[in-house]
């Protein structure tokens, strides 16, 4: 494919950077100017000549080379002639020199090129007419390039299946079709070795070897007895985009053709916000690339964002409007009009019957800024309440709360880029090869290059020891002592005079932090006096503590481990802490980086889904922040907080809140305690669930209003970077409408008077009203790509790196974080703790990704138990047990494993036939309410299949799906 359609701004401006691949990563140094085809040219030093030729606009033919892989010579048609050298010197490994006169198209060197590709072409399928690859085929293209148009030689029989007395015609060796979503054809492959490079340049998984010589060389996926399935391969797709033949070629394009237009969009699933090509033929989306200028992905991609958009046309999505009048009759298809006006009805009668605050609405992580800013906007202005939360409240809440405290602002401090220049890294609370691959590739280049690598958690997770990293300490810490770690940590550093005394007094609270060492200096801090509370080794805590305040630059980095806890606040706090005592904040490779779960948490928060918040952190109660939204809507806004999510089910049971407008969540599998969300769920007399399928929430739904996918709306999200990223719209929604102009229609539905007609429109008012997107818009979203927050007067072109020669709070507070442990205890009932996570190949509650092939590597959850303890309990691998808690029980399939310690279990929640949160207890952080998901005392027993409590699940969620199609 070689022209794409890439519309950036309303106007048809294209604002595109340069998409080419220049054969070679960019340098930077000292200039140095030479001669190419009688062109001067000058670039930094340390370019490659090939580089530098694509700078003059001059294309050199290559195989081998690509600009995100380092410089290979090994197909040698990028050859060239240089003045004053002998031979033709391959152009991508060699470096300019100041004076150096280039030619690249003289005799000699296309004579060589030409005998390249003919000795190529002569041991390659000739069957470009049928091949996937045609018109998208690097090999196709070089040959036309260098004019190749007879082969001299027979065709070797290098790939094809040895004769035998029973087989004396050859064949070539078979596809290898063994991963849901791309072929290896070994026939095809010239050896290139850019997959392999990729696979461990890019991927860093390193699960691709070259095996063979000469003719006989090709890519191996592990042993002659593995397939791509069974090897160590994640199926990111790096070695797909880097094959220039159809030898690793995606199975959309063999079925679907090859795309001929594009649009730049940004992935729908975690919080690295990746940005990718949309590639379509007509409207029918046949691949997801991952775009090389993405400043959060620099061009990689998962599993997931690369090939899991299949949901977006499963059979299961609903796109008609739904209604009914109890949930236990089936639904029933009307007009968006019916739909609509039965909500507004149903709403608007349940506040005169119990209150103006009986209703409110949850908003999505999921969604857009835009969007998200319009359903709170719902309930203040339409609801006139506060009523307004988001699943941020059940995963990062603390972190808004904490680094709030600490620094002054709500988010993290740095960029992507920023881990490039670490040296060394605490993960704390996070599996970023799991949940946030894409970072963790980059998060591992580094370590390959000499980066130490500290991991604090239960489990053994892959950073600890994979493929060429291994972390140098690893605290495998008991779930819920996450305070007292990371207060041992800085009590090593105080007490042994390791802090960066200049930078606290010149950055920070010098009579506050007077006071945090005092605490944190007393000896039941240290680590031999928590030993036995945390389970961490002394002497190894002391080391990690030591390497930290000493190893240069350190950088943070946490994930859901730290904020789902009764003390998740407190860990939050701790974290800060300790990058401020070793001086680590306000500069490249240092900070504090929470990963977000979702691609837009960060995003929820900063549009003022909080009940206590209106947009950008600034508090409902005060008068002159009303005032700006008050004077722009045009109505009163309660000073009062609202209720939070976990506020609301609890009024639903007792009666008094009786209306929910639900986007994009499902609360009933995501939230903590299903019995009493269920319970809350059923005693409402409205619920309206906005979503793409008939989720578990909807089980307890009156009104379904179909959703959109992100690749059906344009908009805005916001990364766990504070990147503001550009949503585009790829296809028509297949429901009629975007999400936001659902939510525009019901609150008109409810006597509003929205107008909007873009989502352009709401981000100019969410400029107007919020000072840290204060310069943002569409226009300058396209002209730049993207822009980090705050991004306003003092920072027209956004924030890269956070407090950078002062916290925004002014000085850097040190807060004292006592120990305090949950209420949830081990006991004799009760022996094991359970804690939870995700997986790579799913996403969250699954409602996405089981929807797509991505289940061959995940079709249940799973329990890990610890060897000892399956055999304490009689339990084998692959047995059904039973998972009880306080809260509930559910059964599943046991994998025995060491990644867990003893006493400790682990289980995702991806699955809503397992329904993990029915174990989870209502225990929650002090702070924010966000659930203690990571700490539940379980017991783990043989079973013979599902619960009781499953199978009536089971059966009611059957009964909740039934529809009643809309008369012809």
């Amino acid at each position: 494919m070689k022209d794409f359609i890439i519309p950036w701004s309303e106007a048809g401006k294209t604002g595109l950077q340069d998409d080419r691949d220049m054969g070679t990563p960019a340098k930077f140094g000292t200039p140095v100017t030479l001669v190419i085809d009688g062109f001067e040219v000058t670039v930094p030093e340390g370019t490659s000549v090939m580089r530098a030729a694509a700078e003059a606009g001059i294309a050199v033919p290559k195989l081998c080379a690509s600009d995100n892989l380092e410089a290979f010579g090994s197909c040698r048609l990028c050859s060239v002639e240089i003045e004053g050298r002998r031979g033709l010197p391959a152009s991508c490994t060699t470096p300019v020199t100041e004076g150096m006169v280039v030619k690249t198209q003289t005799p000699k060197v296309q004579k060589l090129r030409k005998g390249v590709m003919e000795l190529y072409i002569s041991d390659h399928p000739l069957d470009c007419l049928t091949c996937a690859a045609n018109g998208d085929c690097e090999l196709q293209d070089m040959a036309g390039v260098v004019g190749l148009r007879d082969v001299r030689y027979n065709a070797k029989d290098t790939h094809f299946v040895t004769r035998t007395a029973t087989r004396p015609n050859p064949k070539y060796m078979p596809k290898d079709e063994s991963n849901p979503y791309f072929t290896y054809e070994p026939s095809k492959c010239i050896a290139c070795s850019r997959c392999v490079r990729a696979c461990e340049e890019v991927q860093g998984t390193f699960a691709l070897t070259m095996e063979g010589r000469g003719f006989d060389s090709r890519i191996s996926a592990g042993t002659k007895l593995d397939d791509f399935m069974s090897s160590d391969c994640v199926s990111c797709g790096a070695c797909v985009q880097a094959c220039p033949t159809a030898t690793l070629q995606e199975k959309s394009v063999i079925e679907l053709g090859t795309p001929t237009k594009s649009v730049v969009t940004t992935c729908a699933y975690c919080g690295v916000g990746c940005s990718f090509k949309a590639e379509l033929n007509g409207d029918t989306l046949v691949r997801m690339v991952p775009y090389k200028n993405g400043k959060a992905n620099r061009g990689h991609s998962c599993v997931k964002g690369r090939f899991a958009y299949g949901y977006a046309s499963h059979s299961d999505r609903i796109t008609s409007p739904m209604i009914r009048d109890t949930i236990d009759e089936p639904w029933r298809e009307v007009s968006w009009d019916d739909a609509l006006g039965f909500a507004a009805k149903k709403m608007r009668s349940l506040q005169k019957k119990y209150g103006q605050k009986s209703i409110g609405v949850i908003t999505s992580s999921r969604c857009t800024n835009e969007e998200t800013y319009l359903v709170q906007k719902l309930a203040r202005a339409v609801f006139g309440n506060n009523n307004t939360d988001t699943c941020a409240r059940v995963c990062h809440s603390p972190t808004g709360y904490g680094l709030g405290q600490a620094f002054g602002t709500s988010a993290g401090t740095q960029d992507f880029d920023s881990v490039e220049h670490s040296d060394v890294v605490v993960v704390i609370g996070a599996n970023p090869t799991d949940g946030h691959p894409v970072f963790a590739s980059r998060l591992k280049k580094r370590l390959r290059q000499g980066a130490k690598l500290i991991v604090i958690d239960p489990r053994r997770i892959d950073l600890v020891k994979s493929p060429h990293i291994s972390a140098a300490h690893h605290l495998p810490l008991r779930p819920g002592t996450n305070v007292a770690v990371v207060t041992a940590i800085a009590h090593v550093i105080v007490t042994e005079g390791l802090m960066d005394e200049d930078y606290i007094r010149t950055r920070c609270d010098w009579d506050e932090f007077l006071d945090y060492a005092a605490f944190v200096s007393d000896s039941k801090h240290s680590p031999e006096a928590t030993t036995l509370l945390t389970g961490v080794h002394a002497g190894e805590l002391r080391a990690a503590a030591r390497l930290f305040a000493t190893g240069g630059n350190g950088a943070i980095y946490y994930g859901l481990g730290v904020t789902e806890h009764s003390q998740g606040s407190t860990t939050v706090m701790a974290i800060a802490n300790l990058a401020m005592l070793t001086g680590n904040i306000g500069r490249e490779g240092v900070g504090v980086n929470p990963l977000r779960g979702q691609n837009n948490v960060q995003g929820a928060c900063d549009m003022g889904s909080f009940p206590h918040e209106l947009p950008g952190y600034r508090h409902v109660k005060n008068s002159d922040v009303r005032d700006v939204f008050e004077s722009l809507w045009g109505v009163k806004i309660d000073p009062e907080a609202g209720l939070r999510i976990p506020n609301m089910l609890d009024a639903a049971v007792d009666g008094t809140f009786k209306g929910l407008y639900c986007q994009g969540e499902d609360i009933l599998q995501s939230d903590p305690d299903t019995k009493h969300v269920a319970a809350g769920l059923a005693a409402m007399e409205c619920v309206i669930v906005h979503d793409l399928f008939l989720n578990e929430t909807a089980n307890y739904a009156h009104v379904f209003l179909p959703g959109s996918t992100f690749l059906e709306k344009d908009g805005t999200f916001t990364n766990a970077e504070r990147r503001i990223n550009r949503v585009r719209k790829v296809m028509a929604p297949r429901n009629g409408y975007g999400d936001w102009e659902v939510t525009q229609m019901l609150a008109n539905a409810m006597g509003a008077d929205w107008t909007y007609t873009h989502p352009s429109e709401i981000m100019n008012e969410i400029a107007a009203t919020t000072p840290s997107f204060a310069h943002v818009s569409y226009q300058l979203l396209d002209d730049k790509g993207s822009v980090q927050w705050p991004c306003n007067a003092e920072h027209p072109e956004g924030t890269p790196l956070m407090h950078v020669g002062g916290f925004v709070r002014g000085k850097g507070r040190f807060m004292v974080t006592e120990y305090i442990a949950t209420d949830e205890r081990t006991g004799p009932r009760f022996p094991l703790l359970l804690t939870t996570g995700r997986i790579l190949s799913q996403y969250n509650v699954g409602a996405q990704t089981r929807r797509t092939d991505n289940v061959v590597w995940h079709d249940q959850d799973w329990l890990e138990v610890h060897p000892h303890d399956a055999e304490v309990r009689g339990i084998n691998d692959g047995d059904w047990v039973r998972l009880t808690s306080r809260a509930g029980e559910t059964s599943l399939r046991v994998k025995i494993t060491d990644r867990v310690s003893t006493g400790v279990v682990y289980t995702t929640f991806h699955h809503p036939d397992t329904q993990a949160n029915v174990i989870t207890t209502d225990y929650s952080d002090w702070a924010t309410n966000c659930p203690e998901y990571k700490v539940t005392a379980v017991q783990v027993s043989l079973s013979n299949g599902p619960s009781d409590w499953q199978t009536d699940y089971a059966s009611q969620a059957v009964q909740s799906r039934r529809v009643i199609p809309a008369a012809e």
